[in-house]
């Protein structure tokens, strides 16, 4: 059965690129603290047909594991990374199509603050610029806001619903048709299309008006990643863009489908909202190196067992070492942090031990095995039971390796099938999501 084109995004962050293999050259220590590495990576990105480079963030060294940020600086997981929404600009500033979403949390910006910082992004990049919105999970994080402890989940959810109103607020309070730039009347700027928000709430307030126009579309695209109910219908109430994290065609479908019906609720057209499931490709020039690469992944238990405890410690705030490793992971265990993750990792564990199962187990995603032409067809065959929209690529540690299996290799096997965009029919992000 023929289906639909779908779309593609990229799941990066600004760490340090895969330093390992014999040709890392200078991007792990050099090319990447002046986005060298990442503006080759995204014009690559671009040419490939690519709708977005979507950032995600950590504000913290972590040092739950054990006690210590030494596994957590050993692997490079949240540290070092560079903020998302400065390096934005210098991203947007070498492509001219894609659209990059940075991510910002609710829980320490201000609402004016964001609302600025991504008007101004709006209009220094024609409307390609998205915001990733997040609630933040760490303690380490809010610590080194000046909290103790971040808010409970829920809360921090009531306190996003409130900042999002604000936001929207502010993007509408300078009217893009304010600017006259009228010599005859005297009038850069019409008042009248210029007013304060007078927002008072229980967590935010603000004045307003914001002091420059939203830009393109009236403000930029959203991105979310609900996985709890919560998160789930903060997502279906907002999102232009949501990163389906539960693997496997079945849970896939699941959540669009439930994304699709709470958005239904909140009076928005289901088929403005793109939900993204995660995939990891493991891509060889033929199937058996392709295999022998995962095999080769799969190989490296203490490595992956190392990787994998430090996540959940930074995402958890969970120190799996107080636990015996060679017994499965306590039921009674709970989380403050990311919620669905801790519910869908029990899932893939499956009463394995914890030294087995997370040795083992890749982040949240779907794996697809084989050459770009095989990686094509497991695409097409994913799509055509989840119904969907376009998948976001996982490939962490990122290499120019990996990037160019995916742009050289198997984006123009898509193409071919008519299944992956060869241009770009609008200006904006949100337009271009939106175009099919």
């Amino acid at each position: 059965m023929a289906i639909d084109p779908f779309r593609l995004g990229w799941f990066g962050n600004l760490a340090a690129p895969e330093w390992k293999t014999p040709y890392s050259g200078y991007d792990s220590t050099k090319n990447y603290l002046n986005l060298r590495f990442y503006k080759d990576m995204v014009r690559n990105l671009e040419r490939a047909g690519f709708d977005f480079l979507m950032i995600e963030d950590s504000l913290m060294v972590s040092d739950i594991y054990q006690g210590t940020a030494e596994i957590e600086l050993k692997h490079a997981r949240y540290a070092p990374k560079m903020d998302p929404v400065a390096a934005a600009a210098a991203l947007l500033e070498v492509t001219e199509h894609m659209g990059v979403i940075a991510t910002a949390s609710t829980t320490f910006y201000h609402p004016y603050q964001l609302a600025r910082q991504f008007a101004t992004l709006n209009n220094l990049s024609g409307g390609r610029i998205g915001w990733n919105v997040v609630t933040s999970s760490e303690d380490r994080a809010a610590q080194n806001y000046g909290m103790d402890k971040l808010p409970e989940h829920d809360k921090r959810y009531d306190i996003a619903s409130e900042f999002m109103d604000v936001v929207k607020k502010l993007w509408g309070s300078f009217s893009n048709d304010a600017i006259l730039a009228d010599a005859e009347s005297g009038y850069y700027a019409d008042f009248n299309q210029v007013n304060p928000i007078h927002h008072e709430g229980e967590y935010f307030k603000s004045r307003g008006p914001l002091n420059l126009p939203a830009g393109p579309n009236g403000r930029p695209a959203i991105c979310q990643a609900g996985g709890s109910p919560r998160g789930r219908d903060f997502a279906a109430a907002n999102a232009d863009v949501i990163l389906c994290i539960p693997s496997g065609i079945e849970r896939a479908k699941e959540y669009r489908d439930d994304i699709r019906a709470r958005a239904a609720t909140f009076g928005r057209n289901p088929d403005d909202i793109k939900v993204f499931p995660v995939i990891y490709p493991i891509i060889g020039r033929t199937k058996a190196e392709a295999e022998a690469k995962n095999e080769e992944w799969y190989a490296r238990k203490q490595h992956n067992f190392e990787v994998q405890m430090t996540h959940m410690a930074a995402t958890m705030e969970l120190d799996m070492s107080q636990f015996d490793p060679d017994q499965p992971i306590p039921e009674d265990i709970s989380t403050n942090g990311h919620q669905s993750q801790l519910v869908e990792w029990r899932k893939q564990l499956d009463g394995k031990t914890i030294r087995e199962g997370f040795s083992g187990m890749r982040v949240q995603t779907t794996e697809m095995v084989g050459t770009p032409d095989a990686i094509a067809s497991q695409m097409e065959e994913f799509m055509e039971e989840v119904g969907g929209d376009g998948f976001l690529i996982y490939g962490q540690p990122i290499s120019r390796e990996s990037v160019a299996e995916m742009t050289d290799g198997v984006a123009p096997v898509l193409q071919k099938r008519g299944l992956l965009r060869t241009q770009y029919s609008h200006d904006t992000l949100v337009e271009n999501l939106r175009s099919f």
